[in-house]
């Protein structure tokens, strides 16, 4: 069992400053419990004496102010917790948006759209607890318990030993149920990610699962993954509630042996009332705070499982900042290593419009399967040039596309770009030279406009409405409700396939990158929209140079050669 991950100590500064924060707090907290002690017990032995009112009045005042304090204090460790909390959680979202950009925009590594939202968004409740009070608590646990032991020391020698005989039990107790509570808390995890998984797969294969009368068989496999995630968590909480009972009792025996202890000695004379009653009154104080963290361990586990998650997901590798500017003409072995040297590398990119592209004996593997996609692929793209991808499914076609864009590095062989390896290149600069449309575009929620705008930012209206024109948008766009305005994407106006795609040509025209990558751009597409398109990727090729993977002859036609793939290798090569 630890306090947090260590590489949130490393990478999210409002940690640390929390935990400064906490400490000062802490302390603070600690001299408020001394002071509270000692004024209650004064207040009592002095009305046991038969003081006046007037008598203790300060000490009275004093006390009500003392416990004022210290509600501030709770109040701050609230606050500064959650504040820590909204800035961890924005820390590890970005994270994890900017790693899988940058290493994994397809998802090689298995993790699902549904785990990824869940992660960000259903674990930040998991995780303001885990910051907002079981950190906090952390430094209430180290600091109070050693003020306490120090003060009782000063009365009564004899009382403290009994104390520090006692209160190891609780950190054991909790220390023994914690390992099993971190792993059962893991496996709660896992079964939220894949109920959110299956839900997510259901709800976008709703109108499919209609078509094929299998709406009633997944609705009974979501009842039995609900049903795993009920057993997971209720396994937990079992464990929880179980804990609790042993971590009161051990509690609960220690201040009894301290009672115990000191009415003995008062007894037989060998303590006063009053300092007596203040070891009486700091006795609960003493486990008190240990308790509590118990409590919020069971908490922050969730947090903690979807912390680990989160950083596994989005953590950047620590050794891609140490290595080389460039790497020799030697492939990398694993694509992990090729994805790092991609982006270590800073060389200036080529205008893939003025020199040629050129695939020397490229092969690719993906890491679930046991055999090549791509296998010492030999081709060339002339600047300029018009080449459409044929090939059966899995021939590699879109592997290829994945290769230029550098989502991807080749497990052997090289990439020529000119005289340069594209391996050395910055890939963010060579991807500014690009432009993609890919199979299935997907339209972010905002209008029309600002989704043709994603491929050039500075993009005035004039600009975006004449990529709209080029792209064989503008008609259908001007007879939505609000034209250009008009809101699209998730909750937005639904769009055709072909409208879509036409908006994706249109990012492609207002990008206006010398190299242009389609992914089967006419795919299900009615003959209608299958001429639009065609038409449209056909005044895109105008002084660029396209790559096209393409099935209909429609579109494969006017490129200026046709490349037949076959089980990732070179089956024909012709002119169009």
């Amino acid at each position: 069992m630890r306090l947090l991950d260590p590489r949130l100590l490393r990478r999210a500064r409002a940690v640390r400053v929390l935990l400064v924060v906490d400490v000062a707090l802490a302390v603070g907290m600690s001299l408020l419990v001394l002071v509270q002690a000692v004024l209650l017990a004064r207040v009592a032995a002095r009305a046991f004496a038969g003081a006046s009112l007037a008598e203790v009045t300060w000490p009275l005042v004093a006390l009500a102010g003392v416990v004022v304090a210290r509600s501030l204090a709770a109040w701050g460790f609230e606050v500064a917790g959650r504040r820590a909390a909204v800035d961890v959680v924005s820390v590890l979202r970005l994270d994890l948006v900017r790693a899988r950009l940058r290493r994994d925009p397809t998802a090689l590594d298995g993790a699902q759209s549904a785990e990824l939202a869940t992660a960000a968004v259903s674990g930040v409740e998991a995780l303001e607890l885990t910051f907002a009070r079981y950190v906090p608590q952390v430094a209430l646990a180290i600091v109070v318990p050693v003020a306490v032991l120090a003060l009782v020391a000063s009365i009564d020698l004899v009382a403290a030993g009994v104390m520090l005989l006692t209160l190891p039990l609780v950190p054991v107790f909790m220390w023994l149920v914690g390992r099993y509570t971190a792993q059962r808390a893991r496996e709660r995890w896992q079964a939220l990610a894949l109920l959110s998984g299956h839900f997510l797969d259901v709800v976008r294969g709703l109108p499919t699962l209609r078509a094929f009368n299998r709406a009633t068989a997944q609705a009974e496999r979501i009842a039995t993954v609900s049903d795993e995630y009920r057993h997971a968590t209720m396994g937990t909480l079992r464990i929880a509630f179980l804990s609790g009972a042993i971590l009161e009792l051990a509690a609960t025996l220690g201040i009894a042996l301290v009672a115990v202890v000191v009415g003995v000695r008062l007894a037989e004379g060998g303590i006063g009332f009053e300092p007596a009653l203040t070891i009486l009154v700091l006795a609960p104080e003493l486990y008190l705070p240990l308790r509590n963290l118990a409590a919020q361990w069971h908490a922050s586990a969730d947090g903690e499982a979807v912390a680990e998650r989160m950083l596994d997901l989005g953590a950047a590798d620590d050794a891609r900042d140490n290595l080389p500017q460039a790497r020799s003409s030697a492939a990398p072995k694993s694509e992990s290593a090729c994805n790092n040297l991609s982006q270590a590398s800073s060389g200036p990119a080529p205008d893939p419009a003025t020199v040629g592209i050129r695939l020397a004996h490229v092969s690719f593997r993906y890491a679930s399967r046991e055999v090549d996609v791509l296998r010492g692929l030999e081709l060339e793209l002339g600047a300029g040039e018009m080449l459409a991808l044929t090939g059966p499914s899995g021939a590699g076609k879109t592997t290829l596309l994945a290769l230029l864009l550098r989502f991807v590095e080749p497990t052997g062989g090289r990439i020529l770009v000119g005289e340069h390896d594209l391996a050395d290149l910055d890939a963010r600069e060579w991807r500014r030279r690009l432009a993609y449309v890919p199979q299935r575009p997907t339209l972010f929620r905002g209008t029309v406009a600002e989704n043709i705008k994603l491929g050039a930012p500075a993009a005035d209206d004039d600009h975006i409405r004449e990529a709209a024109a080029l792209a064989g948008a503008q008609a259908f766009v001007e007879r939505l409700p609000s034209g250009f305005d008009t809101v699209v994407g998730e909750g937005g106006r639904s769009l055709s396939t072909g409208e879509r795609r036409r908006i994706a040509l249109a990012r492609a025209f207002a990008r206006d990158a010398p190299l242009v990558l389609l992914d089967e751009p006419t795919a299900d597409l009615d003959s209608e929209s299958v001429d639009v398109v065609a038409d449209a990727v056909e005044r895109l090729r105008v002084g660029r140079t396209l790559v096209v993977v393409a099935h209909r002859p429609e579109l494969a036609r006017r490129a200026d050669r046709i490349v037949r793939l076959d089980r990732g290798r070179l089956l024909q090569d012709t002119a169009a």
